[in-house]
């Protein structure tokens, strides 16, 4: 992206971090919940709303040194049935590039959950 994005940032291992800064966790959440949601609507050519939550952790690294990241990506599909969600959510994260980059990852994992309109 020319210019690039500015984006406070902060540690989450920082006791004095500064709270309005975003963090590492923060920022992986966004690029695959925007990424995961929109290879969804593609692949339902926005007939359907869908959603998508990310949550990451930071956890110790086993074996260490270090740290890893452990994260769950949660998809639903408005008016979809469970096997049609699944459904969308293989090919979504067989396509989506974010997911790609992390799937190998033993510590990623992806989920279906029950649609709530907002």
């Amino acid at each position: 992206m020319p210019g690039g994005l500015d984006v406070a940032v902060a540690s989450p291992l920082k006791a004095d971090a500064d709270p309005s800064a975003t963090n590492p966790e923060q920022l992986l959440a966004l690029a695959w919940a925007t990424c995961l949601n929109g290879t969804a609507q593609v692949l339902v050519a926005e007939q359907r709303r869908t959603a998508v939550r990310v949550e990451v952790e930071l956890h110790p690294a086993e074996p260490g040194p270090g740290y890893e990241f452990r994260v769950d990506a949660f998809l639903s599909a408005e008016g979809l049935s469970r096997e049609d969600t699944e459904t969308l959510l293989t090919a979504a994260h067989a396509r989506c590039p974010v997911s790609k980059l992390i799937r190998r990852a033993a510590t990623v994992d992806v989920h279906i959950e029950e649609y709530a309109a907002a």
